[in-house]
């Protein structure tokens, strides 16, 4: 069984983003999940697209909600984590704070 591919930066925030907007994660909630919590500013297309790439590659899936009023009786797209995709984000976060474990140069200064 081979490993699994790992994620990006962007994949990873936009991961979280979707975790972070639940049962209400579509596309734009999940665009001002990373402008609000991490201050990233990126086009809504660049997080459509992330959305698009993590479910080819299995860490993302999504489903068709019902229409509503707000969008014109056009449907939303809501995406979830799946289980593989939160074995690939939990070992690319731990990898993260294992190589910045103990690094003065990341430390406020006091």
């Amino acid at each position: 069984m081979g490993e699994s591919p790992g994620v990006g930066e962007f994949e990873q925030l936009v991961m979280l983003g979707v975790l972070q907007c639940g049962a209400d994660a579509y596309g734009v909630p999940v665009w001002r999940e990373l402008e609000a919590r991490a201050g990233r500013e990126a086009s809504l297309g660049a997080v459509y697209k992330t959305l698009d790439r993590l479910e080819a590659k299995g860490y993302v899936a999504s489903s068709v909600g019902g229409p509503t009023a707000e969008r014109g009786g056009r449907s939303k797209r809501i995406y979830r984590v799946t289980a593989s995709g939160l074995r690939v984000l939990r070992r690319s976060l731990a990898s993260i704070a294992r190589m910045s474990e103990g690094l003065r140069e990341l430390q406020e200064p006091q």
